[in-house]
């Protein structure tokens, strides 16, 4: 008779049925495919995805709403003049807000025309659109994952990458137009997987409506899916239906576009890219930087010009590539199916994905090759990426973690409880770091949820409510950073700024450029009759000053000090005018006459009454 040692673990097949039966819960818990309906498992991963997009949503809404003063930075251009919604006497005959709403898409346009219907601000319904947004884009990028693996966890990870990096980013919080590309564009990839013709075609026009430029790409997916690859050679689909819904596709494309492609500006032409070559605002220090030296840089992270930007200034950078890498063994994956079982379950439906990524590629090239013509060739590839990468990854995950899985449930001769311990390790080791991971993410502005610079928080609402006391009517003239915000946060006019000066219709661009250099070289003369003739040139009502730049730009300043406002100036040949003047003594001279018209102050800055300007007598 054998007997037992009872302090040796038991190996019996009751231990080994014992942690395989673990090993099988966890297996059904996180990575069974279901092809039913709302089960339990799909309803409780579909709504943890909209509970981490309304938390996302939530954390941003607290940082836009932080003061009574905050604004998105794109809002700032975009948003600024739909306050002529709510009350059509302000910014009258105003440059800035003119070109703006021209440039506005229809369906974006109406979108806030509507909210000012129901008495609601723009500048707070852009910050409201958000997690409005967010959380369309979330439904549909989890329709999406489980159009091409049925799996709930994997849908669940795809969105919550994807919210991660629309809230690390400033997209869709800015609640511009591209704010709404997500989820149209999300919108439009789920009922292409479903040959859902209507829904598909609204989601194309609302796209080409409020932002056109995913609509390209979209065309291109259309007519990559009328390939098959069958025996190792490349075909065209035989089934007419396909061409149907491509003809039906591209047709509202076409529609959509043609007010586009036919209206002419009358802010100009868009610049080509000889002009733009020529030009310091297109250059590596300039406020449009887009002809970057670095060869590699200029391709491939640029924000303008590159393949994927990486926005080093605004987002973690390694966030990016990480997620690539993750996104990129899915293919891999796939010629494992005996160690990576799951992938049996994914569909054709994955063909969208190196659709996607061809489209946008093809677009990329013939932006660069077009230049300015198709707008920025980034934007063809940077958005489609994002869902790329968290729709690869997260169903990448998955698959790895069921492999995993499998791994553990085979074989006999390993203790159980090992098997139990990775098992259980892996399943919390990828939530925990999922969750956690931009908790490392650290820029030098600090960690935040969205993007650190995202929006631009007022600092001297005295002074707003001093401009907003002032009549609507009236025009401000400022080299100050803090006339970006003048139009958003006081909803009067201004002569020009850097936000505001976009170099891309040549018509509105030298109207702009021309009155920054007017500016320049009217606050650094020495001669009080050019700063009289400039005031009565543009009619000018107030005059912002900055006391740290009263003598000339840039003085005791160095490199770690200038800011993008401060780049901005420096482009115009009068900066440099201004610099020569200061060093050979040259007293500008508005800056007699500021303590003498000073109406406001507030800490460094200084207001100016340019009635009072008029009257003083030159010294």
């Amino acid at each position: 008779m054998t007997e037992t040692n009872p302090t040796k673990p038991s190996t019996t097949p009751m231990a080994q049925t014992s942690s395989s039966l673990f090993v099988t819960r966890l297996r059904k818990f996180f990575t069974t495919p279901t092809d039913k309906g709302f089960t339990p498992q799909l309803i409780f991963w579909f709504s943890l995805s909209l509970t981490f997009a309304v938390l996302f949503g939530l954390l941003g809404l607290k940082e836009a709403f932080s003061s009574e003063y905050v604004i998105q930075d794109d809002a700032q251009q975009h948003v600024f003049w739909m306050q002529r919604f709510l009350d059509p006497e302000l910014f009258p005959n105003d440059l800035i807000a003119d070109y703006y709403q021209s440039v506005a898409q229809p369906g974006y346009a109406a979108i806030y025309r509507l909210a000012a219907v129901v008495g609601i601000d723009p500048i707070s319904f852009s910050k409201l659109l958000p997690i409005v947004l967010g959380l369309i884009a979330t439904g549909y990028c989890f329709g999406i994952a489980m159009q091409i693996l049925p799996v709930p966890t994997a849908g669940f990870i795809a969105t919550l990458l994807l919210n991660q990096n629309l809230w690390l980013k400033d997209d869709l919080v800015s609640g511009t137009a591209r704010a709404f590309l997500y989820p149209l564009f999300l919108t439009f990839l789920y009922y292409l997987l479903r040959r859902s013709l209507l829904p598909c075609l609204a989601a194309i026009a609302l796209l080409g409506l409020i932002y056109p430029t995913p609509v390209l790409i979209g065309s291109g997916i259309l007519v990559l899916r009328l390939l098959r690859w069958e025996q190792g050679r490349l075909r065209l689909s035989r089934k007419r239906s396909d061409y149907l819904f491509c003809a039906a596709g591209l047709g509202v494309v076409l529609l959509v576009l043609l007010p586009v492609l036919l209206e002419s500006s009358e802010y100009g032409s868009t610049i080509t890219a000889a002009q733009a070559k020529t030009m310091t605002e297109f250059s590596e220090e300039g406020r449009t930087r887009f002809f970057v030296n670095n060869p590699i840089e200029f391709w491939f992270y640029a924000g303008r010009s590159g393949l994927f930007p990486l926005e080093w200034s605004t987002l973690p950078y390694f966030y990016f590539p990480l997620m690539l890498c993750i996104g990129l063994l899915l293919p891999l994956l796939l010629c494992y199916p005996s160690r990576f079982p799951l992938v049996r379950h994914i569909n054709r439906n994955i063909n969208i994905l190196p659709q996607i990524a061809l489209a946008s590629l093809t677009l990329f090239l013939a932006a660069h090759a077009l230049l300015f013509k198709l707008y920025l060739p980034s934007r063809y590839t940077q958005y489609s990426i994002r869902i790329l990468m968290a729709l690869t990854a997260g169903i990448a995950l998955t698959v790895i973690l069921d492999g995993i899985f499998h791994a553990c449930s085979q074989g006999t001769h390993r203790r159980f409880e090992v098997k139990q311990l990775l098992a259980l390790a892996s399943t919390g080791l990828l939530g925990v770091t999922l969750i956690s991971y931009p908790l490392a993410l650290k820029s030098k502005e600090g960690f935040s949820i969205i993007g650190p610079l995202a929006y631009k928080r007022g600092q001297f609402p005295e002074l707003y409510e001093f401009f907003q006391e002032q009549p609507k009517d009236i025009l401000i003239a400022s080299l100050a950073r803090e006339a970006n915000q003048l139009p958003s946060f006081t909803k009067r006019s201004i002569l020009v700024s850097r936000e505001h000066s976009i170099p891309y219709h040549t018509g509105y661009y030298a109207q702009m450029r021309q009155r920054a250099i007017d500016l320049i070289n009217a606050q650094y003369s020495p001669d009080l009759n050019q700063v009289k003739g400039f005031i009565q040139k543009y009619g000018v009502d107030f005059w912002l000053l900055d006391r740290a730049y009263l003598l000339t730009p840039y003085v005791n300043k160095n490199e770690d000090e200038i800011n993008s406002t401060d780049i901005w100036i420096r482009q115009f040949p009068a900066t440099a005018e201004a610099h020569s003047g200061s060093e050979q003594g040259i007293v500008p001279a508005l800056s007699s006459v500021v303590e003498r018209c000073s109406v406001f102050e507030a800490e460094e800055l200084v207001v100016l009454a340019a009635t009072c300007i008029m009257e003083a007598p030159r010294e």
